[in-house]
């Protein structure tokens, strides 16, 4: 019995640490004509507005959608608050939430017996929710304390086909960018061909086929623009769990600056 209560104990202590943790993401919002854009964002330790710092914007993927403005930190937020990072790196990362009647990326979604088979449009218009993180960002980015060239983007899922979409969409806006598990129309590539990328994919993937990743890899590569290209054979959709687990990750993104 009383093993039992420490282990209810135990749970409850590291669940409520967890909450205090993500509670370090400040609840914020963007509107514009109208439509709002929740997000939250972790300032650095000692944040001086008088100072220059890097920002990373981060797109969750699809089952995080909504308006609660909390489950987008579910996947990636605690990336972020490793304490060993926060204490060698000042940075300012913002996580969007996406509308669930909204999608980050011009993408046709079918569903033919449960399975989801995705067309990836050449140009056209940014959704809603994209058109707000594209308002959110210019005028975010002006902010004198924002490093114009130490600028950030990565997601993963919907998210990753959010990222290779703002690339396109803010071609000179981003010094590096990562995409975990999603997809772009092979055409688009040449919009980013210049921006250092690192692209991720489960190989077992039965959700978003690695086709798609592969697809941007093998164009970039024939643009002149080598992206690093990594795929977790046994991994199926949610191959962001071993892409948060690279040590390299993080360091890897910082290092570049346009």
């Amino acid at each position: 019995m009383k093993r039992i209560s420490i282990a209810i104990l135990l749970f409850f202590l590291s669940a409520t640490a967890f909450a205090q943790d993500l509670s370090l993401y400040k609840k914020a919002f963007f509107v514009a004509n109208g439509d709002t854009l929740k997000y939250r964002i972790l300032y650095p330790k000692n944040f001086d507005s008088q100072k220059k710092y890097p920002v990373i914007l981060f797109l969750h993927g699809r089952g995080e959608s909504g308006k609660d403005n909390e489950k987008q930190l579910a996947n990636g937020g605690k990336l972020f608050l490793n304490e060993n990072f926060r204490n060698n790196h000042q940075v300012i990362t913002i996580f969007p939430q996406c509308a669930s009647n909204s999608y980050w990326a011009n993408v046709e979604i079918d569903t033919v017996n449960t399975k989801r088979f995705f067309t990836f449009i050449k140009g056209g218009q940014p959704t809603k929710a994209m058109s707000l993180v594209l308002q959110f960002t210019d005028n975010y980015f002006k902010n004198s304390f924002v490093d114009p060239t130490k600028i950030y983007v990565g997601g993963l899922s919907m998210g990753g086909m959010g990222t290779f979409e703002m690339l396109r969409r803010k071609p000179n806006t981003f010094a590096a960018a990562f995409a975990i598990c999603g997809g772009d129309n092979v055409l688009n590539a040449k919009k980013y061909k210049h921006v250092p990328l690192w692209i991720f994919h489960g190989g077992l993937d039965d959700v978003v086929t690695p086709q798609f990743s592969y697809g941007i890899y093998r164009k970039l590569k024939k643009l002149g623009n080598t992206p690093k290209f990594t795929v977790y054979l046994k991994a199926n959709h949610n191959s962001w769990d071993s892409a948060f687990a690279e040590p390299d990750l993080l360091p890897w993104l910082l290092s570049h600056k346009k």
